[in-house]
Parts: structure tokens; sequence; C-alpha cells
């Protein structure tokens, strides 16, 4: 991606989170989004496939399919899960996790948007899930794994998006320690 290209991509988030907080996503436009950005419809479907992608579209479900591919394969399946979540957040700098605030709480005050990031969910689920089979987990436990994990950070996740006294680490930490049944 060169740079002309990043900061487009980045200018057409900024202005549909705008729009989108202001007006609400169901009624904000692609035409508003492009008018307010300063460039083509055509500009924005090269960017995104579709309006929904600019809220949905997430760099952090892979890197934690990723870190959980990194974790130790002697560990069980969920403390694996657990530590790739807690590494693939550790690295979120303030800007961004405010990003993905933004994005969060667009997403919650949508039903459309909460039904369609559930098949976004899904799709890390089974990256997570099928990276602990790969690794030797059985296929129950991998994706029973998978699932709570992305079960608990989901939560965590809306509800850090709705209190802004949360920090995301502390809401995800919140979270994680309750799946792994710690409460100090």
């Amino acid at each position: 991606m060169t740079p002309r290209h990043r900061r487009t991509h980045a200018r057409l988030i900024e202005c549909a989170l705008d729009l989108f907080e202001v007006q609400g996503f169901e009624q904000t436009t692609v035409a508003q989004i492009v008018a307010a950005a300063g460039v083509t419809e055509m500009t924005f479907f090269r960017h995104f496939a579709s309006k929904e992608l600019v809220v949905l579209s997430d760099p952090y479900d892979p890197a934690i399919a990723d870190a959980v591919a990194g974790q130790p394969v002697d560990d069980p399946a969920l403390v694996r899960a657990v530590r790739g979540i807690r590494q693939a957040l550790s690295g979120l700098s303030e800007p961004e996790s405010e990003l993905v605030r933004r994005r969060v709480r667009i997403i919650a005050g949508s039903a459309a948007l909460r039904a369609s990031s559930a098949g976004v969910n899904a799709a890390t689920e089974a990256r997570i899930g099928d990276q602990l089979i790969a690794d030797g987990a059985p296929v129950l436990v991998a994706r029973a794994a998978a699932a709570a994990v992305l079960a608990v950070l989901t939560a965590a996740l809306f509800e850090w998006a709705r209190d802004e006294r949360l920090t995301l680490r502390a809401a995800v930490d919140v979270a994680l320690r309750t799946l792994e049944a710690r409460d100090d």
C-alpha cells in the first residue's frame, strides 16, 4: 500500500466514522462519505467492498490468530488462545484503541452491524480453532477454546466501548480472567 493509498484509506475511515456517529450507520450513505472525504465512489469501492467493511474490517483478527499460533504447542488449547489474545492486543497504541472503540460503539448501535460482526467473529474463531487443531489439540477442545475466547473478547469490547472509564487492557483482562475462573 502506497503512502497516498494509506492516507486515503484513513481519510475514508475517519469521515465514515464521523458520519456514522452523527447520523447513524443506516442513515449514512456512501455518497455522503465520499463527499466528506473528497473522493469518488470509485475510490471508495477500491478501498472497501461495502459500507459495512469500513467498520467491520479489523486488522487485529489475523494478528490474534497469528499470536495463538506463536504460543507453545505443549500448553492446553485454552491457555494458548487466552495468551494469544493478550499478546495480540498488548501492542495496540492509544490512538489505535480509540479508533477501535469508535468502531465498536458504531457496531453496538446497529443491529445489522452486530449481525455482520458475528460473521467476522466466526471467521476469526475458525482460524483460531484451525490453528489449535493443526498444533495437535482435539477438535472439540480447539473449537470450544476458540469460541470461548472470542465470546469473552466480544463481551469485553462491547463493555469497554460503553464505559469510558475502562481501558481496553483492563476490560480484556477481566474477561479473560473470568474465562480462566480467576477473579484476583
